[in-house]
């Protein structure tokens, strides 16, 4: 398809809107006056006048066209306004009405939270969602709920504060729907060994620059991957390496995720126990087992109950589970009875994911285009409904490229159990250090108004190989709070 720009080069935001009526597209941009293809194509045209700016779409898609105009002041919002007038067109031309509106990006509960420290209440926040994004009143409520379960939290947050996030990028399998930088163990198992130096090394560094600019340690973050992957004593020495250089007595909360069922022992857990570790993920992602063998996962439902159950033996009193909407062959009945299990196990927290086909990810390469099929909204309408009949609360909510039927993935909590690095990391209100490959470091100033971004080596040869180099990436931390100063 041609998208076709005239006096306008808003190329990102209307190319959004337009994967959230047909994704996994390929469009080609084109400047011009004039329209000359025999594609289906989108013209959207912004035209001065003396007294105001025209802006247009015409559209010719699947057959049909469809065209919008609007007159709008010069201070107005172009970009916004003409891609309301394009969502518009393609609605009428495709009878699909995302529910998100016009929102593409990531991080749709800043604006409500923004809104909120502008002192609009709940009616003018609505308002505002459905006139200025055409968002529908039921992701308003989700957003809504989540920015008011969010608001004690970031009220909370210490300006001088930081969090640390540990990469473990190994897995015992890859799943078919993954794109995270992580390989399986069964290739690189000898890579692990250095791979746990160079970490150790790089947690000592940077703990000496935070002492130095007297930063205090607020979240530990183990991810991944499946930090799990390794061995009791590998997790015992990462750990108390982290102990033993960063001074723990601010630390409000540390998790590890053990993510794979498959990975977790009770030895692993009670070493995590010892070293401080206070909430850990167990995944199931679903509890349907020919679910979990057609993704890749080595594992089985009962393998999760098992390890969940050992975990509470242990003594951990927060934990979190993961589970997926719109995975291959995955039902709405087989995922309303996974959601139902989880809240009869009650877990601390429970996150409702929703498939995204990411371009790295094997399942977008597979052929298989019916899962892009697969009735995903009514899946999480359902978890919704159930969790917040269930007493649990949205706490943190993002979106990704490429999501089945433009949805979202949530956190959900107990009242009293949010994750505080997972709402941090999210509204980027706090600074974390990622440490470890494909780690990536985010520097927020202590007013909020400035975001860096320092990346590690992506994959752990990379990492290995060139450690170094990587290291002196960590100097840009102390220049950042020196632009503050």
């Amino acid at each position: 398809m041609t998208l076709i720009f005239s006096g306008n080069d808003y190329k990102y935001e209307l190319e959004g809107v337009m994967k959230l009526f047909i994704p996994a597209t390929l469009f080609t941009h084109v400047f011009s006056d004039s329209i000359d293809t025999e594609d289906d194509y989108v013209f959207a045209q912004k035209k001065d006048n003396a007294d105001n700016v025209c802006l247009s779409v015409k559209v010719r898609y699947d057959g049909k066209t469809c065209e919008k105009e609007e007159f709008v002041h010069f201070e107005s919002d172009m970009e916004l306004s003409l891609s309301r007038l394009l969502f518009k067109a393609m609605s009428e031309i495709t009878g699909i009405v995302p529910k998100w509106g016009v929102i593409t990006g990531i991080r749709p509960v800043k604006r409500v939270n923004d809104m909120l420290s502008e002192g609009m209440n709940k009616a003018e926040i609505f308002k505002a969602m459905e006139s200025r994004y055409l968002c529908s009143e039921e992701k308003c409520d989700i957003a809504y709920k989540t920015a008011i379960t969010q608001k004690p939290v970031l009220d909370e947050l210490e300006k001088d504060s930081f969090s640390l996030y540990v990469s473990v990028p190994f897995c015992p399998t890859r799943c078919s729907y993954c794109s995270f930088v992580s390989q399986s163990i069964e290739g690189c198992m000898k890579l692990i060994p250095e791979y746990v130096n160079k970490l150790c090394e790089e947690i000592v560094y940077t703990a000496k620059i935070t002492k130095k600019l007297g930063l205090k340690l607020d979240t530990v973050y183990f991810g991944g991957g499946t930090p799990t992957t390794l061995t009791a004593a590998q997790l015992d020495r990462v750990m108390k390496v982290i102990e033993n250089s960063f001074d723990m007595s601010t630390v409000r909360e540390y998790t590890v995720e053990a993510g794979r069922p498959d990975t977790i022992t009770e030895e692993k857990l009670k070493v995590l126990k010892a070293n401080g570790c206070g909430r850990v993920s167990i995944n199931p992602q679903t509890l349907n087992d020919s679910v979990l063998e057609a993704i890749g996962r080595k594992h089985t439902t009962a393998q999760f109950f098992d390890s969940f159950d050992l975990a509470r033996k242990v003594g951990f009193d927060s934990i979190n589970t993961d589970i997926i909407a719109g995975l291959p062959t995955d039902t709405v009945e087989s995922f309303e009875n996974t959601i139902d299990k989880l809240i009869e196990l009650a877990p601390e927290n429970i996150t409702v994911h929703t498939l995204s086909i990411k371009r790295a990810a094997r399942l977008n390469h597979s052929g298989d285009r019916e899962v892009l099929k697969n009735p995903a909204d009514k899946m999480v309408e359902y978890a919704t409904k159930r969790l917040l009949e269930s007493g649990y609360l949205p706490y943190y909510l993002y979106r990704q490229k490429n999501m089945l039927e433009n949805l979202e993935n949530i956190g959900w909590t107990k009242q009293g159990h949010e994750s505080l690095y997972n709402i941090y990391i999210m509204e980027e209100v706090q600074t974390i250090l990622a440490m470890g490959a494909g780690g990536s470091t985010k520097l927020v100033d202590k007013e909020g108004g400035r975001l860096e971004r320092v990346f590690n080596y992506k994959f752990p040869l990379e990492y290995n190989k060139h450690f170094e180099l990587m290291l002196k990436r960590k100097n840009e931390i102390e220049e950042f709070y020196a632009k503050e100063k």
